[in-house]
Order: structure tokens, then C-alpha cells, then sequence
């Protein structure tokens, strides 16, 4: 054990070293891109349609980890948990209404971190989760002044309501709107918060300041409101969304959240398909935006010295098990892409180990060689980014409720996910033969060994409801 935890260590300082050789102040800079709602694109059914060229561009250069897990499948617990590195058990954030400084009034984000030993912090877009409040809240909801320096959202710019629109559950979900729109890109939020960026970059690149800026864009989340080039990528007639299998297992009681599933099942082949088609449209147009990020680290050169972490929120269904949406502690909710690419790493390699986005906080953390002030839940991959192809043992969690005491805990080793509920059901799925999760297999016998195995793993968890700490 003793040789393990040295070896450990003298990756990670190797690796720190190597960081912050290339420049002069020591100090890396950090870019954190965000996409709202971006699934991971390895289903078999989307591996091959969806175009996202700019992203294929920085995988070249980046750690793709294949295993990364959102540690609770919504907007706002998710990014609370990734910046103040610990779990919604002990943020006890799992909604999109609670303001996480009333919980967390102390705790010290990352970018609050780097703020604190020198970096300029800055956020344009969704990189906090704001609510849909008058500007004075919505500030105290950006944390400025405490996470970062500047934060701004960029709405669309009037008239940006041009184009063709649907709503494809007869208005009855608000938020089920496609809008093929007409007019200049520049006008819509994803473009402004990306133009916006950039001038940052250049601004504080110039000054030779370190900066953590953070970017954060709204699509492909709802409403699904896209220039109409990006449709065109897509032509309607050649997509075929998913469709589940015959004979899948029966989903859990609290399996799918209450409410939409019934506006689902009345989808016509159809809507289905522009459903698809506008979620594709949405990705392209956010990878265009990151395009323009990625041609800025080349004009200005600044590969060498910045770290880049690419990153969704959490993942999301586009028709598996009837649902086309998020917060299910199904893998196609819980994983997320990831790319990180920084100087020293090779680029273009895969990890295929499980990782959690509470990993972020400790990794920035190494590279840019400070120290965190509270115990973090994660654990650096530094040592995944020298040695990619390394099987390191471990797991990702998520946690969903569906009430104050009914919830869902999941954990996946790669090849298995085992989640279980607080009704007392559970299911069990071999990723090896069986991707889609289309068969439980929690009541098989011979599976008994791994199902202890992974319910030791879960009860290791802090506890949740929170009061059964007491």
C-alpha cells in the first residue's frame, strides 16, 4: 500500500512540475467550458450522426475520460457539487431552486480558490446555475465577488424571435419548443457569451494576468431554439430516433420522474424525430461556439500555458425508456462528456475509468499548485492524464430525489451500474453486453456476489436523507 501511495504521489508532482514549467509566473491558466443538458454522444445510435467537428478538434488534444458521471443528474445540484468538489449528500443542493450560499455560505469554490492566490476570475453564460429572477438576485446567485471578479449572462439581443416555432406537446410543456430561427447568429445567447469570452482572453492575456474564465453555453438545452444552418446538418428524413427494444425490463417505481412521461408517449414518430433533429441541431451550434474559443487559444498562442476542461452538466435521454429529458439515474442522464487537455498531456487518448465530476476540483487544484481549504470528495486526475490507459479501481455515484424521503443512489463501475431506492427496489446492468440498459438484472441469483459488492460501495456514501447522520 505504502508503494501505491508513493507512486501516486510522485506522478502527481511530476505532473505539477510539468504543468507550470512552461510559464513564467507559475501560474496556469484555466478555461472551463460548459454545455447545458449534453449527453454523451457513445450510444450506438448517436456515436455517428451528431457533427461536432470543433470538439473532435480539442479531443485531439485532450484525455477523453468515457466514464464521466454527473453526481446528481440536474442543473443546479450537478454544477454546485463540481465547484465546491463535494457531494449533493453534503451540499444537500438537489433542486434548481435553492441558492447554494444559504447551505454553503463558507465553502470555498474552486475558482474562488484560484481568486484567492492571484487569478482573475470570470464567468459569461451558465456556469453557476441562476435563477430566473430580476438582475439584483440573479447576481447574488452568480456569486460575484466571492466565485468570480465578473459574471455575466448574455440574453439574445431584440428581434431575436425570428424564425419558424413549434411547440410539440401542444403548449402544455412550455419548455418542448423547437424554434428554427432566421436573423444573424451573433444575436443569440451562446454566440454573445462565446464573443464575450474571447474579448476576456485577449484582455487579460495581454496584461499577462492569470485568469480562470469559465463559459458557459445555454444549447443544447431546452427551449431548442437553433439558426437554421444547424438544422440543416440534419435532414430530417435521415434520422431515426431510438426506440426501445421488445421485451425491456420494467423500469422502477421512481425509475422516471412523475408528469411528462404520459406528453411523451404521445410523440408521433414525427415529433420524435424533430425532437432529435432540433437536440443535434442545439449541439452543433454550441461546438461552432466552442470553435471560436479554440481558434483564439491558437491566434493568441496560449496552448502552452492554459489548461482546457470541456464538460456537460449531466447527460440526458432522447427517447430511451420513453423519455426525453434528464434526472434519471440511468447512464444516459448520469454521464457526460469530458475533455481535458493541458500542456504535457497527449492528446487524443481515452480513459476509460469510472471518474465523477467532483474529480474537477482536486485536478485544477494540482495543476495550478494550491491547496483546497476543505476536505474535497473527489479525487485528482492527474495521474489519468499521465497514464490515461491506467484501470485505476473505483467508481462514480449520483444521487436523484423524488421527494424529501424518497430518492435514488447509483453507482457504476464501468462495466456494471447498480442503483438502489429508497422504496427498496433496485436494478442491475452489465454495460458489457447491455449499453442500453435494457435488462435488470438485480433478481438473478448468480449476480448476488457483484450486487454486494456495489451495495458496500453505495453504504460507504455519506448518508442521505441528511438527518440519518443524526
Amino acid at each position: 500500500m505504502q508503494l501505491v501511495v508513493f507512486l501516486f504521489a510522485l506522478v502527481a508532482l511530476s505532473w505539477g512540475q510539468l504543468a507550470s514549467a512552461a510559464l513564467p509566473n507559475g501560474k496556469l491558466n484555466v478555461l472551463l467550458i460548459m454545455s447545458d443538458d449534453l449527453r454523451d454522444f457513445g450510444g450506438a445510435f448517436t456515436r455517428d450522426i451528431v457533427k461536432t467537428p470543433h470538439l473532435d478538434r480539442l479531443a485531439a488534444r485532450s484525455v477523453r475520460f468515457e466514464c464521466a458521471c454527473a453526481q446528481y443528474p440536474v442543473c443546479n445540484p450537478s454544477r454546485t457539487s463540481m465547484l465546491v468538489g463535494l457531494r449533493p449528500e453534503q451540499t444537500r443542493i438537489v433542486s434548481n431552486q435553492q441558492f447554494f450560499r444559504e447551505t454553503l455560505p463558507d465553502t470555498v469554490t474552486f475558482p474562488q480558490l484560484l481568486r484567492q492566490n492571484g487569478w482573475t476570475t470570470r464567468s459569461f453564460g451558465k456556469i453557476l446555475h441562476a435563477a430566473n429572477t430580476g438582475e439584483a438576485i440573479r447576481a447574488r446567485w452568480l456569486d460575484v465577488g466571492k466565485t468570480w471578479d465578473h459574471a455575466e449572462i448574455l440574453p439574445a439581443q431584440s428581434p431575436h424571435r425570428r424564425g419558424v416555432f413549434r411547440n410539440l406537446t401542444g403548449g402544455k410543456l412550455g419548455w418542448c419548443e423547437i424554434g428554427i430561427l432566421d436573423g444573424p447568429e451573433d444575436e443569440q445567447p451562446d454566440a454573445r457569451t462565446a464573443a464575450a469570452a474571447i474579448r476576456s482572453v485577449e484582455e487579460l492575456s495581454a496584461a499577462g494576468k492569470p485568469w480562470l474564465i469559465g463559459v458557459g453555453f445555454h444549447r443544447p438545452h431546452d427551449p431548442f431554439h437553433v439558426p437554421r444552418k444547424y438544422f440543416d446538418l440534419y435532414p430530417r428524413e435521415l434520422l431515426e430516433p431510438y426506440l426501445d427494444p421488445p421485451g425491456i425490463s420494467k423500469a422502477a417505481a421512481l425509475a422516471i420522474p412523475a408528469g411528462w412521461l404520459e406528453e411523451f408517449a404521445k410523440f408521433t414518430d414525427d415529433e420524435r424525430r424533430d425532437f432529435f433533429r432540433a437536440y443535434l441541431a442545439g449541439v452543433s451550434f454550441m461546438d461552432a461556439q466552442v470553435g471560436r474559443l479554440l481558434d483564439t487559444l491558437d491566434r493568441l498562442k496560449l496552448w502552452d500555458n492554459t489548461l482546457v476542461i470541456f464538460l456537460g452538466d449531466h447527460g440526458y435521454h432522447l427517447g430511451e425508456r420513453g423519455w426525453w429529458n434528464k434526472n434519471t439515474l440511468f447512464d444516459r442522464s448520469c454521464r457526460t462528456p469530458l475533455l481535458i487537455a493541458a500542456p504535457g498531456v497527449k492528446g487524443g487518448q481515452t480513459c476509460r475509468a469510472p471518474v465523477e465530476l467532483v474529480d474537477l476540483y482536486p485536478t485544477i487544484a494540482d495543476f495550478c499548485g494550491v491547496k483546497a481549504s476543505h476536505a474535497l470528495a473527489g479525487r485528482s486526475l492527474c495521474p489519468e492524464l499521465a497514464e490515461p490507459a491506467r484501470l485505476r479501481t473505483g467508481a462514480a455515484f449520483t444521487l436523484v430525489t423524488r421527494g424529501p424521503q424518497r430518492f435514488g443512489r447509483s453507482v457504476t463501475t464501468g462495466r456494471w451500474r447498480f442503483t438502489q431506492w429508497s422504496d427498496g427496489t433496485a436494478e442491475l446492468y452489465d454495460h458489457d453486453v447491455d449499453p442500453e440498459e435494457t435488462r435488470d438484472l438485480s433478481s438473478d441469483p448468480k449476480h448476488t456476489p457483484i450486487l454486494a459488492e456495489l451495495k458496500s460501495k453505495l453504504a460507504a456514501l455519506p448518508p442521505w436523507p441528511p438527518l440519518a447522520a443524526k
